[in-house]
């Protein structure tokens, strides 16, 4: 039976400390984490994923865990996907995408004078530099990002501004950390600990989710922040720096094998090449991520042994994750769909090892729900009208931006190559 908010609600609480680390992942791996999340809400009791012990984010993960923290539910935030939520803030897909204009112009304006300085170090040493090495000085007049996020940030301070919510780490009552990385020095920021916990709590999820080339660095009291994947995967260290004895991870990045793939009717030849650049930049970053995600993991289980640890994932042949392009209405409710379905076969096949974990905490893993044959779209109730409404003015305009973003960028644009070794 549906129950909107806590799935656990009612059906007691774990004594241990229950923490979630949830990884970026772009559009796609936020939708594939709220499937994964309310997957996991329905089938554990004892676990309110609206009241954890800690919450750590990257990201997209930042955002989803800040609204978890607020007390949205999982249900609400795949109703999200795919309809307008009553007394909520009104989704406007174009803030996501909106075009770094001020950026341009101030490269713009830089350009007539590095244009005389390169022109003047090459009459000076034209000798000993050729004409190529001089303009190279106007790579500094290229803009930083192709998106402004100022607006993303405005967003996300108006739906934490209502229904007793909160833009505040210190008012949350509940501990949120949002990790970024800190441009210059290369540390990680984690914003929500003592020292960073005045920073609102929309200003740090910019932060987090400043992917370098979409989005420009977020300047926070004269220091210039980006994407916390940078430097790991979940930063899952955090959570269990912090005491977590039972931590709960979703990450939405591996990479695909496609050895299967020309069976399974996806590809002509199982050959990534033959879909250009930005699939390959994208596998490559996948790959870099998800091999620096195993070694962390590696890592947890020695340092952390008397803690417990579940990392939820794509798996590997999972040819949906990878090459369904989610930028339309049709394709992310069944993106979220089937995160939600491949969470549910990934805990029963596991049912034997994760029962007896989870039962260490006073979780249970309830096989019978998982037995269920259950349709997503019925649990959050979300009348099947409410999801097809394709054909709504709004709905196509959101797919029109989608439709010009992915033209643009491709699917799940890359990083630059993080550091290797950790998770």
């Amino acid at each position: 039976m549906w129950k909107d908010g806590n799935s656990s609600a009612g059906r007691g609480r774990s004594s241990s400390k229950i923490g979630l680390a949830l990884a970026a992942g772009a559009p796609e791996g936020a939708i594939y984490e709220i499937g994964a999340l309310r997957a996991l809400d329905e089938s554990l009791d004892g676990v309110d994923f609206n009241d954890l012990f800690i919450y750590v984010g990257v990201s997209a993960g930042a955002f989803l865990n800040a609204n978890l923290a607020n007390n949205l539910t999982t249900a609400q935030m795949c109703r999200a996907i795919v309809s307008h939520e009553p007394g909520e803030h009104p989704f406007s897909p174009e803030i996501f995408f909106t075009p770094g204009l001020g950026e341009l112009a101030r490269s713009t304006r830089k350009l007539p004078r590095l244009l005389r300085e390169a022109l003047w170090e090459y009459a000076r040493n034209f000798r000993d530099k050729s004409f190529l090495d001089a303009m190279t000085r106007l790579g500094q007049a290229l803009p930083v990002a192709l998106f402004d996020n100022e607006p993303i940030r405005h967003y996300l301070e108006k739906i934490w501004s209502i229904k007793n919510r909160t833009d505040d780490f210190r008012r949350l009552g509940k501990r949120l950390v949002v990790v970024a990385t800190d441009l210059d020095s290369a540390q990680a920021a984690r914003f929500g600990e003592p020292g960073l916990d005045h920073i609102p709590i929309s200003r740090a999820v910019q932060a987090s989710s400043a992917l370098p080339g979409l989005y420009p660095p977020v300047e926070i009291e004269g220091r210039h922040y980006v994407d916390g994947v940078l430097l790991k995967t979940l930063h899952a260290s955090v959570a269990l720096e912090a005491g977590a004895e039972l931590l709960l991870c979703i990450n939405p990045i591996v990479p695909v094998d496609t050895v299967n793939a020309v069976e399974s009717g996806l590809m002509k030849r199982s050959n990534l090449l033959d879909r250009g650049l930005p699939t390959v930049l994208s596998q490559t970053f996948r790959t870099i991520v998800h091999s620096r995600l195993a070694v962390g993991m590696a890592a947890y289980e020695r340092r952390y042994g008397d803690r417990d640890v579940v990392l939820v994932q794509p798996r590997r042949d999972d040819y949906k994750m990878f090459f369904t392009n989610i930028f339309g209405l049709a394709e992310r409710r069944d993106v979220c769909s089937h995160a939600y379905q491949a969470t549910r076969r990934t805990l029963l096949d596991r049912y034997d090892e994760l029962a007896p974990l989870f039962a260490r905490h006073d979780v249970t893993l309830r096989r019978d729900v998982l037995l269920e044959p259950r349709d997503l779209w019925e649990q959050v109730a979300l009348p099947k009208r409410a999801h097809r409404i394709s054909g709504h003015e709004t709905v196509r305009q959101l797919d029109d931006v989608l439709a010009r973003l992915e033209r643009m960028v491709g699917p799940s644009p890359p990083a630059p190559l993080p550091q290797a070794g950790e998770g």
